[in-house]
């Protein structure tokens, strides 16, 4: 098993208006640069599934897992013999929030799909993560943490 966490912490942001960008999946390719698109049919909760495609990549079937509003959802994309988990979680720290990514890879073959897949997309965190704050406060002013 592998795994990689990458969290920013910042102020004058709610956790519901970060959600609210998380929950809206149709709407992903607007602020990330590195997908066709995401397509959920029906509502965001567990045990729903929805389309994805990265860009040049195939379309893919990605699971959520557990959903707990505006605290975290977990989903799962499965690999031939392996699985990739991806936690997005929303902390309260006093009067910060702070937002936290977790990929793991497991399986047989996780070694693999780390390779060609996961490590490819725990890189591109920071940035995910920048435009997901720069969506959810819509021009507000906020703060990040050091």
């Amino acid at each position: 098993m592998w795994s990689s966490s990458y969290s920013k912490t910042v102020k004058g942001l709610t956790a519901q208006q970060v959600w609210d960008v998380w929950t809206d999946v149709n709407q992903w390719h607007t602020w990330q640069d590195d997908i066709d698109y995401a397509r959920l049919e029906g509502e965001f909760e567990s045990g729903n599934s929805f389309k994805f495609r990265p860009k040049g990549g195939p379309d893919i079937n990605i699971e959520l897992a557990k959903v707990e509003r505006d605290s975290v959802f977990v989903d799962i994309t499965r690999f031939p013999l392996a699985k990739m988990v991806d936690s997005h979680e929303l902390i309260q720290r006093g009067d910060a929030l702070e937002i936290k990514t977790t990929l793991t890879v497991q399986g047989p073959l996780s070694f693999v799909w780390r390779k060609l897949v996961v490590e490819n997309i725990a890189s591109g965190l920071p940035l995910q993560t920048d435009k997901l704050i720069a969506k959810a406060a819509n021009g507000r002013s906020i703060t990040v943490q050091a």
